[in-house]
């Protein structure tokens, strides 16, 4: 019998007039038609669908990185590295998005441009709260949000809650380790500040792996993430800069500039620092 003949013959004996349906479970009607372009240019699919692909995989990115906190909270590190782990495979998937917008033109990008308005991935909300969430703080950083108050309040929960590596500095002081207290409570709205002392911290740890395998397990997670979050990063930078130049974003932003200064942040920089004491 022939494949097309079995497949024929499985779907005859199926009935989905009653039952749910995959395109029901998945909501493809909603989803597939919340694509709306706004320009008679052929390109501007592309770019919508770019975006809300980065916006589903950032949605995903959110809730394991709320579950990561949780365990890292919890002593749970078996939880969190899967959870972690798999945030990093997220930003994979982001970064080579990148790869399929870069074919887009300048003057493909200036067709569609005009129809943009205001609206700029700066204003990404989700993206927002996975810089807070990694640490990232920034009260300016608000406000792009402020006109619709329930988003902000989603925002602001995240810029006053600890972050991933606020969570990770407290587990390594529940298991024995000199951590100062000043990184254990303080103002979580404020971003992480360099210290030889976390360092440290962090160091008995590396020099000793077998005796902490878990914690130095949970160093070389948040290795991993940071690393892809640059790559991440420097694909977003690199492909504004081949699309657009250095004109600047359409939300206000300086466009590249911007972006590039961002290239400069570090999430979470003792443990990078800590390789040189090694």
């Amino acid at each position: 019998m022939s494949t097309e003949k079995i497949v024929a013959d499985e779907g005859a004996q199926l009935d989905f007039s009653k039952d749910m349906s995959y395109g029901d479970y998945l909501h493809l009607d909603a989803l597939l038609n919340a694509q709306a372009p706004l320009s008679p240019d052929h390109n501007e699919m592309l770019f919508i669908v770019q975006h809300q692909t980065s916006e589903l995989w950032m949605k995903l990115m959110l809730h394991e990185l709320s579950a990561a906190l949780t365990a890292i909270a919890a002593d749970d590190l078996r939880t969190a590295f899967k959870t972690l782990a798999r945030v990093s495979k997220i930003m994979e998937q982001l970064v080579h998005a990148w790869d399929v917008l870069a074919t887009m033109t300048p003057p493909e990008y200036s067709a569609i441009r005009p129809y943009l308005s205001n609206s700029s991935g700066f204003q990404s909300w989700q993206y927002r709260c996975i810089e807070f969430m990694l640490g990232n703080k920034n009260a300016a950083m608000l406000k792009p949000h402020a006109h619709r108050p329930e988003i902000l309040a989603r925002v602001e929960a995240a810029w006053r809650a600890p972050s991933l590596y606020d969570e990770s500095l407290r587990l390594l002081a529940r298991r024995g380790i000199a951590v100062p207290a000043a990184n254990l409570e303080r103002d979580w709205t404020q971003a992480h500040t360099v210290s030889d002392a976390v360092e440290q911290a962090w160091l008995v740890a590396y020099r000793d792996p077998k005796t902490h395998w878990d914690l130095y397990q949970l160093g070389e997670e948040l290795t991993d993430l940071e690393d892809a979050f640059r790559l991440w990063r420097f694909r977003h930078v690199t492909t504004v800069e081949r699309v657009i130049g250095f004109k600047r974003g359409t939300g206000g932003t300086s466009g590249v500039g911007y972006l590039r200064k961002m290239l400069d942040v570090v999430l979470f920089p003792e443990i990078w620092r800590l390789r040189t004491a090694l």
